[in-house]
């Protein structure tokens, strides 16, 4: 959860802020924010301090419903005026009935509608001359990296997920738009621009890649044309939610040449046919093993994160067994996974041989085992090499950081021990020293 913690001026009208969910929901919480900052409103650090509360949510699976239900409870109870926003908005039922007192409800990425809402319930102040200042962005990141989104919803129909109901089909943000963005954050700081969608490698479909201008230049939308450029700039781009598209296959060669992170984070799912077949993934995992092996020859140096969800309804032991085997051939550097658990709204719970509980967790706990001894595997394959991070955080007695194979929040550290004259947002050079489960540890060179 992310919260604003700017100080409120207390002849402003104040808004308090609550971002639950994914970085894409981040993004759409950053907008919001940019929004109401830019029309004069101040962000309460706290619910006592605010005239009202915005709570952008999560619906994508149970537990995030529930995480965001209670978080508009608390709102409720600590202020009592209530905005709801975001995934879970699209079941605005579902909210109403457990919180008839919400003063209104509405869907993901429904900027307009929001700041409707806040209008409504909060004029915004009569400064005749705030329209005429700059838009000073709201990030609800570190300083140094930033997230990007370059498309809404998702053309896919997963049996287990629900996103295009909630985020509708894929919908591209114009190219120059993007490099604008991205330039722009580059220009005010931001050292990493991490690109999101839904469907990242799909990026320009929708619109048939027309052409863009950036620059006074005509640019054709699609995700290798917007790596191409994104790795002019003086800052490291790091893809995310990357489909294996055989248009992937352009990218390897950008990463090799060092215009964007040797870094892919492609949501895999599973190893075994049938289950990806019911599952509606749109690849069969032999290619996916057969194209990692190329890309590794273009790029040594890639580094391949996925998840993965054991249990799925009809897994058998047989598939499971498939899935190990496939983890132990595809050789993946990060990896999550998860125990299948229903998602009010989707195909999947209809679907036969419901997997019980107690072998989920036996499968996912067999999963987790065999990744470890992986990563653990090529973590110590680091000790001795040289390596650029960037510091995200400087404590009193050591540095945490991140190298190329590292996404925020989700990945492993660097981790250099010691105080050092460093700030966050700085790029070192470090010798690695050791290594464990999932971090390593450097220290910098020529200390």
């Amino acid at each position: 959860m992310n919260t604003v913690t700017s100080q409120a001026s207390l002849d402003l009208p104040r808004i308090g802020f609550v971002s639950l969910g994914c970085p894409k929901a981040t993004v759409d919480s950053e907008r919001i924010l940019t929004q109401l900052t830019a029309e004069g409103y101040a962000i309460s650090p706290d619910y006592q301090g605010a005239d009202l509360v915005v709570v952008n949510t999560c619906g994508f699976i149970d537990a995030a419903v529930e995480e965001s239900l209670a978080a508009i409870g608390e709102a409720l109870e600590q202020n009592g005026r209530v905005i709801v926003t975001g995934c879970l908005g699209t079941r605005a039922r579902l909210i109403r009935e457990a919180y008839p007192n919400v003063l209104a409800v509405t869907g993901a990425h429904a900027y307009a509608e929001v700041m409707q809402a806040v209008h409504s319930h909060l004029p915004p102040p009569a400064h005749p001359f705030t329209s005429l200042l700059p838009t000073r962005e709201v990030k609800l990141t570190p300083a140094h990296y930033a997230y990007v989104k370059i498309s809404e919803g998702c053309n896919h129909r997963c049996s287990f997920c629900i996103i295009p109901s909630m985020r509708g089909d894929l919908v591209s943000r114009p190219i120059g738009q993007v490099l604008a963005e991205a330039e722009r954050l580059v220009e005010t700081g931001v050292r990493e621009l991490l690109i999101i969608a839904q469907d990242t490698s799909a990026y320009g479909l929708d619109i048939r890649c027309r052409h863009d201008f950036w620059r006074g230049r005509p640019l054709r939308t699609d995700i290798e044309n917007l790596a191409r450029h994104l790795g002019e700039l003086t800052a490291w781009v790091r893809l995310h939610y990357v489909y294996p598209y055989p248009r992937v296959d352009r990218l390897i060669p950008l990463m090799a040449d060092q215009l964007i992170l040797p870094y892919l984070d492609m949501p895999l799912q599973h190893g075994s046919a049938p289950v990806l077949k019911a599952m509606r993934r749109p690849a069969a995992a032999e290619r996916v093993l057969e194209r990692l092996s190329g890309w590794r020859r273009i790029c040594p140096e890639l580094v391949l994160r996925s998840t993965f969800i054991v249990g799925f309804p009809g897994e058998t032991e047989a598939d499971f067994e498939c899935l190990l085997e496939f983890l132990r051939e595809a050789q993946l550097d990060r990896v999550g996974c998860f125990a299948y658990s229903p998602v009010q709204g989707a195909a999947a719970n209809a679907l036969p041989g419901e997997v019980p509980e107690p072998i989920k967790q036996e499968r996912l706990q067999r999963f987790m085992s065999e990744q470890a001894e992986i990563s653990r595997a090529k973590l110590a394959r680091r000790v001795g090499q040289r390596m650029i991070v960037l510091v995200d955080e400087v404590e009193e007695q050591a540095v945490i950081a991140r190298g190329q194979g590292d996404a925020p929040q989700i990945d492993g550290n660097v981790i250099i021990e010691g105080a050092w004259d460093i700030d966050p947002g700085d790029f070192i050079e470090v010798e690695i020293t050791a290594s464990a489960d999932h971090d390593l540890y450097g220290q910098p060179v020529g200390a």
